[in-house]
C-alpha cells in the first residue's frame, strides 16, 4: 500500500510523559488511538460530543458502570442499601479512591457532581426531578433521599454513554454545569498530561500508578479497570485514508470506527484486525426544529416522516448490507423496549400523503434549510439522501454544508434561519444511549429544556414520568410502546436505520473489550 502521510508521526509523538499529577515516565508501551473526530471540549457534562465522552472514561470514573450484558454493576461503589419504601439509597465508596491530587475522593465529592451531571444530561434531570435532597453521611457514605421511588436510580447512576455521570473533585464539579471545568483531575486509570496535549495534534494519558482496579475481571464498562501500557496517545488524524495508511504502516494502534468503504483495504492487511467491540451498534436519526417554519406546523412534521425510506440512507452512508439493518423501532432492535413502527413507515414512503398534508398545512414552498456534516464520513450522505426524498414528497431544501463542530454550534441557535438558525439536521447514536424512553435524549419534550428541536409534548412527559416511575418489565415494555407511539403522533423525529462498525487494531493489540465505548484500559500491547 502506498503510504501518504501529512506529516510525520514521529514528530507528533516523540518525548516522554511530563505531568504535574506524577514522576516523569520512559515511553514504554504506548497505544497511539484514532478516534472517529477531533476532541476539542475536555467537559464530559457540557457536551453529548462522543470524543469527549471518550476523553471522560480516560480521566474520571464513575459511580456505578453496565457490564457486557448491560446490567448495572458497582463500580466505585462498594455497596449500597435501599429502604423499605425505596425512598432512601445509601452509597458507600470503596476504600482506595483518590484524585490524580492525591486528595481522598468523598461523599461531599460524589454529591456535588451527580447535581452538576443531573442539570446537563436529560436522564440526570429526570432523576432530580424525583430527588428530594442528599445527605452525607461520613467521608464515605451519602445518601440520596426520593419524593417518591423511581425505578431507574442504578440505571441513571450507571448510564454509559453521553452524558456520563463521572465523578470529579467538588471543587470542579461546583463549576456551573453551563460553563465548562477548566480541571483535568479525575481518579480514573488514566491522567490527562497537559504538557504533551496538544488539540489538533494529539492528547496524551499516563497510566495512574494510584489506581486501584476493582477486584473482578473486566466485562463491558464495569469490573477491574486494569491498565496493562504505560501510557495511551490520541493521535489527530481527521482523512480517514491516512489512518489506513498508518495503521498498515504500524505508526498508530488503533482507529476507533474506519469509514465502510475502506473496510475492505483494511481486511487484506496482515498486520490489521477488524474488532466489533460495540455489538449492539448505533442508529441515525434526523432532528426537526419544532420553533421555527415550517416544522412547527404537525402536519408538516409528519409529512416529512412520511416521505422517509431507511434502506436509502443505509445503502448511502454504510453501503455493505451486514453493516446495517432496516429497523422501524425507536429503542434498538433485538433489546427489550423494540417495538416495529405501523405499516410501511420508515420502510416505504408514501409520498402522495406527504404531498396532501403539506397543501392541507398551507405549506408555502419556503426552502427547508438542512444542514449537512461534512466531516464525519458515516453522516456525509444522510442530508443528500434526505434532500431528495423531502422533494419527492413536496418540500423544497436548501441544503447547506460545514463541518461538524459548525453543525454542533449552529444547531444550538434557536432563531428564525434568516438569524443563523436551521430546520433539520441529521446525527447518530449508539444504541446503548437510546434503549428506553429514559436514556433517549430525542424523546425529551419538555420545551426549551429538551434536546436541539425543542419539542414541548406534556402528554409525552406524562408516558416518560410514567415509565420512570414503573418497575414492572412488562409494563415497562407497554410504555415504551406508547412513548413510540406518541413520538410518531406528533412526528417529534426520525429514526432513520440502525447500523454497525468494526474498529481496526494492529495484531499486536488484544484486549479491546465489547462495550458502547471505546476504552483502552485491559487493552495489551505485545
Amino acid at each position: 500500500m502506498k503510504k501518504v502521510m501529512k506529516r510525520t508521526l514521529a514528530a507528533m509523538v516523540a518525548g516522554a510523559i511530563l505531568s504535574s499529577a506524577g514522576p516523569v515516565l520512559a515511553q514504554g508501551k504506548v497505544v497511539k488511538f484514532v478516534q472517529n473526530g477531533n476532541l476539542t471540549i475536555l467537559d464530559p457534562i457540557w457536551t453529548t460530543a462522543y470524543v469527549t465522552r471518550n476523553h471522560g472514561y480516560f480521566v474520571y470514573d464513575t459511580l456505578f458502570a453496565q457490564d457486557e450484558n448491560n446490567v448495572v454493576k458497582p463500580q466505585m461503589v462498594d455497596k449500597y442499601e435501599v429502604s423499605a419504601d425505596k425512598t432512601v439509597w445509601t452509597f458507600t465508596l470503596r476504600d482506595g479512591l483518590e484524585w490524580h491530587d492525591g486528595k481522598p475522593v468523598t461523599s461531599e465529592d460524589c454529591i456535588a457532581s451527580i447535581k452538576r451531571w443531573g442539570a446537563r444530561d436529560s436522564m440526570g434531570q429526570k432523576l432530580m426531578d424525583f430527588v428530594k435532597e442528599f445527605k452525607e453521611v461520613s467521608p464515605k457514605t451519602f445518601q440520596m433521599v426520593l419524593k417518591e421511588p423511581y425505578g431507574l436510580v442504578l440505571d441513571s447512576l450507571g448510564k454509559p454513554s453521553s452524558q456520563v455521570p463521572f465523578m470529579m473533585p467538588k471543587r470542579v464539579a461546583d463549576t456551573d454545569p453551563f460553563k465548562q471545568i477548566d480541571s483535568q483531575i479525575g481518579s480514573g486509570p488514566f491522567i490527562y498530561v497537559n504538557a504533551e496535549s496538544k488539540p489538533g495534534e494529539k492528547h496524551v494519558y499516563a497510566k495512574n500508578t494510584k489506581y486501584k482496579p476493582r477486584a473482578e475481571p473486566a466485562s463491558g464498562l464495569a469490573g477491574g479497570k486494569v491498565v496493562k501500557v504505560d501510557r495511551v496517545e490520541i493521535i489527530e488524524m481527521p482523512d480517514p485514508q491516512q489512518q489506513v495508511n498508518a495503521i498498515a504502516a504500524g505508526e498508530i494502534d488503533v482507529i476507533e470506527q474506519p469509514p465502510h468503504d475502506l473496510i475492505p483495504i483494511l481486511k487484506k492487511e496482515k498486520g490489521v484486525t477488524l474488532y466489533n467491540w460495540n455489538p449492539l451498534g448505533h442508529q441515525f436519526i434526523f432532528r426537526m426544529n419544532w420553533l421555527q417554519p415550517p416544522f412547527n406546523n404537525p402536519k408538516i412534521r409528519e409529512a416529512a416522516l412520511l416521505s422517509i425510506r431507511q434502506e436509502d440512507y443505509l445503502k448511502a452512508t454504510v453501503g455493505e448490507p451486514e453493516f446495517y439493518k432496516v429497523c422501524t423501532a425507536a429503542f434498538i432492535c433485538g433489546t427489550p423496549n423494540a417495538v416495529n413502527a405501523p405499516g410501511d413507515l420508515f420502510v416505504k414512503p408514501n409520498f402522495e400523503k406527504s404531498k396532501a398534508l403539506l397543501k392541507e398545512a398551507g405549506y408555502d414552498g419556503t426552502p427547508i434549510v438542512l444542514l449537512q456534516s461534512t466531516t464525519l464520513p458515516v453522516l456525509t450522505n444522510t442530508a443528500p439522501v434526505t434532500k431528495a426524498l423531502l422533494e419527492q414528497g413536496g418540500f423544497k431544501v436548501d441544503m447547506q454544508s460545514m463541518d461538524w463542530q459548525t453543525v454542533v454550534t449552529r444547531r444550538t441557535n434557536k432563531g428564525p434561519v434568516s438569524q443563523g438558525g436551521w430546520n433539520l439536521f441529521h446525527t447518530f447514536s449508539v444504541a446503548a444511549d437510546i434503549l428506553n424512553p429514559i436514556s433517549t435524549s430525542y424523546m425529551v419534550a419538555n420545551g426549551d429544556k429538551a434536546w436541539f428541536g425543542w419539542p414541548n409534548d406534556p402528554e409525552m412527559e406524562k408516558l416518560r414520568d410514567a415509565y420512570a416511575k414503573e418497575t414492572d418489565p412488562v409494563k415497562n415494555k407497554e410504555l415504551a410502546a406508547a412513548v413510540q407511539a406518541r413520538a410518531l403522533q406528533t412526528a417529534q423525529y426520525g429514526w432513520i436505520g440502525q447500523w454497525y462498525g468494526p474498529g481496526a487494531m494492529r495484531s499486536n493489540i488484544s484486549g479491546w473489550l465489547k462495550a458502547p465505548v471505546p476504552v483502552m484500559w485491559n487493552i495489551e500491547k505485545k
